[in-house]
């Protein structure tokens, strides 16, 4: 078999195996509207309240890269964790040394599959930011590179968390220890007016931050600003995150267990 054709069987084995399990499709898509219901709708945006520093007063707008975060950061990390802990406790990573696919042909094919899903999952969410919070984005074509290279790169780390914990249980546990900090602490939620001075440079170690930064800069200009001003830090953004997802997703492929 060529790679190509490893790829496509592992993929639609992978899509397939996703499909079959009702209860992780209903709460990957769930979730997230569930939390802008909660706090898009129900608790809603006050940006009279900017001045104050209080938690959601920016406009809605604001918090798209937020929500989106939500299933770029937290789908990868739990399904792949899950994923890599279960082929481990399984023995299927000996199944699959006797194949020609290769550990990071795996781990591709993997986060195809977590891109469809999360690229479905975006749209969704960015449909329901609009309508139920009346948030003006521009839809920028660099959203989809933006989620492309996010999924790849938390992928990556996801690989590495089930590569390294003791069980499924353990992998969803650090996917969860890990990612609820990074959500609330990269420039998503919580603007850097409302941190500590010391703990900025600390955001900059999350590949989150280059994320919401880049998307915020696409798809939510500055009043009066021209959109094409937007366009320079989402570049400058997208390529850091895209140099951090290809080292993340080599970390995670040369983590996944050894059998051959």
């Amino acid at each position: 078999m060529s790679r190509l054709s490893r790829l496509r069987s592992e993929v639609s084995a992978d899509w397939r195996s996703f499909v079959r399990r009702r209860t992780a499709v209903f709460f990957t898509f769930f979730f997230p509207v569930i939390l802008i219901v909660i706090f898009g709708a129900l608790v809603r945006t006050d940006p009279g309240s900017s001045g104050g520093g209080g938690l959601f007063a920016e406009p809605p707008g604001y918090y798209v890269p937020g929500y989106l975060a939500v299933v770029v950061l937290f789908t990868p990390l739990s399904r792949m964790g899950s994923e890599v802990a279960r082929h481990r406790e399984g023995n299927r990573f000996e199944k699959l040394a006797t194949t020609p696919l290769t550990r990071g042909e795996w781990l591709l094919a993997q986060t195809v599959v977590n891109a469809a899903i999360i690229g479905l999952a975006s749209l969704l969410i960015l449909g329901l930011v609009v309508a139920l919070t009346g948030a003006e984005i521009a839809f920028s074509p660099l959203l989809v590179p933006y989620v492309l290279v996010g999924v790849v790169c938390f992928c990556g780390i996801g690989a590495m968390l089930g590569s390294y914990t003791d069980s499924q249980d353990g992998a969803i546990a650090a996917s969860n220890a890990i990612g609820l900090p990074l959500l609330f602490l990269s420039e998503t939620f919580v603007t850097t007016e409302q941190l500590p001075g010391w703990f900025e440079p600390l955001m900059n170690l999350s590949p989150l931050t280059y994320f919401a930064r880049g998307v915020r800069a696409a798809t939510f200009p500055e009043a009066g600003i021209d959109e094409l001003a937007g366009l320079e830090p989402a570049l400058g953004n997208l390529l850091v995150l895209t140099i951090l997802a290809v080292g993340f997703f080599a970390l995670g492929a040369w983590s996944i267990p050894r059998t051959d």
